[in-house]
């Protein structure tokens, strides 16, 4: 059992000072005082000045690696538990990518189950930037239907160089078997598009829509804050479905990206509703510049703690309120993945939890009720991170 106590907990809705205790991998109560359970062994944490939040769900990570846009000496090396931790992130959702010719969605499955093995929460999503799409056991409906990882398909690349030019009816298709193999499963099912930077580049989502009977909330479309004008058409779309805000990729292309924290403020401001808004690292993944040619001359690697620095921007500088800010990377991207007992402080729900201080660093964090993070150092090592 840990006990933690007197800390300011957002469930992500404020609560007020609590005692929180877990017990297994379970929160199993929240009261205003908790005492330690007679001749049972507990860790007691006095978290006192501390805000404990849920753990942040980072639902676009390529933990397997990706990359290579520049030939095979720029793939990108997989994802590491340590960079989940440094970022408060208990749950990550990992895709592969630009490359789906010389990687595969099984080295993908494979790194989610170490990543549970190592002490976290993990899933995937079958497919690749390409249509006809990658899968594990030839469709993607039959992957999410019978394979307990496997919460979706994406990213698909739409309005991109690199895409393979899917057509609504391609889509169309692609979306029905995601969705049967969803019902099927008791899974999400949803279809994650990769935005690229093209003009108008929603289009072809509205027109699955008006051709089908498909709904908005079928899709997750990502990078939606890439460059001004895919922003400013997210301000419309968002309205209807859901859109997701890249944290990693503004640090190394400002010129061109709407800072995140940013974004979550002014979607917010012209009426895109809070719970169709999530934030999301794209970790590990190539973050790649090219010349009006078509050529390869930046490439940059993305972190997944910069979900957790973007953040704290949304609360500290541009004054959204901490709940609403935590529902962007906590309860909206568990109920789109459909991931039970995920992005909540609550008795019954998963012990993933985060203590953080009024900087935004972790200072203790739980997940699955084990302590990873104590007193604001990793306790808690993946197999290949440094001691």
């Amino acid at each position: 059992m840990i006990l933690i106590k007197r800390c300011e907990v957002f469930s992500p809705r404020p609560l007020g000072r609590k005692d929180v205790l877990l017990a297994g991998r379970t929160i199993v109560a929240i009261e205003d005082e908790i005492s330690p359970p007679a001749g049972v062994d507990v860790d007691v944490i006095d978290a006192g000045g501390l805000t404990m939040v849920p753990g942040l769900i980072d639902g676009h990570v390529h933990i397997a690696g990706a990359g290579g846009e520049g030939g095979p000496a720029t793939r990108t090396p997989e994802l590491r538990l340590s960079q989940l931790l440094d970022g408060g992130i208990t749950s990550v959702v990992g895709c592969l990518g630009t490359d789906g010719m010389t990687r595969s969605v099984e080295s993908v499955l494979m790194k989610a189950k170490a990543l549970r093995a190592e002490g976290v929460s993990a899933w995937i999503l079958t497919g690749s930037y390409q249509v006809p799409t990658p899968t594990l056991l030839g469709d993607v409906g039959r992957d999410i239907a019978l394979i307990d990882e496997v919460v979706g398909v994406g990213e698909v690349s739409i309005a991109d160089h690199r895409s393979s030019g899917p057509t609504p009816e391609d889509l169309i298709r692609l979306a029905g078997h995601a969705r049967v193999g969803g019902m099927l499963g008791g899974k999400a099912g949803i279809v994650n598009f990769h935005m690229g930077d093209a003009k108008d580049p929603f289009r072809i989502i509205h027109q699955v829509v008006e051709r089908s009977e498909l709904s908005y909330k079928q899709f997750l479309p990502t990078h939606c804050n890439r460059n001004n004008y895919i922003y400013d058409d997210a301000k419309e779309y968002g309205k209807q479905g859901q859109i997701d805000i890249t944290a990693s990729s503004y640090p190394y292309f400002p010129e061109y990206e709407i800072k995140p924290s940013q974004a979550i403020r002014e979607l917010l401001e012209v009426g895109v509703p809070l719970e169709h808004i999530t934030m999301t690292s794209d970790g590990c993944g190539s973050l790649p510049d090219f010349d009006e040619n078509g050529n390869l001359v930046k490439l940059e690697t993305g972190l997944p703690k910069s979900i957790l620095e973007e953040l704290r921007d949304a609360v500290r500088s541009e004054g959204v309120d901490l709940e609403k800010a935590l529902a962007v990377v906590t309860s909206n991207p568990a109920r789109i993945f459909g991931l039970s007992g995920k992005g909540e402080v609550a008795p019954g729900a998963d012990g993933d939890v985060v203590l953080l201080d009024r900087e935004f660093n972790v200072i203790h964090m739980a997940a699955m009720g084990q302590l990873m993070v104590r007193d604001g150092e990793i306790v808690v090592r993946g197999t290949f991170d440094e001691s």
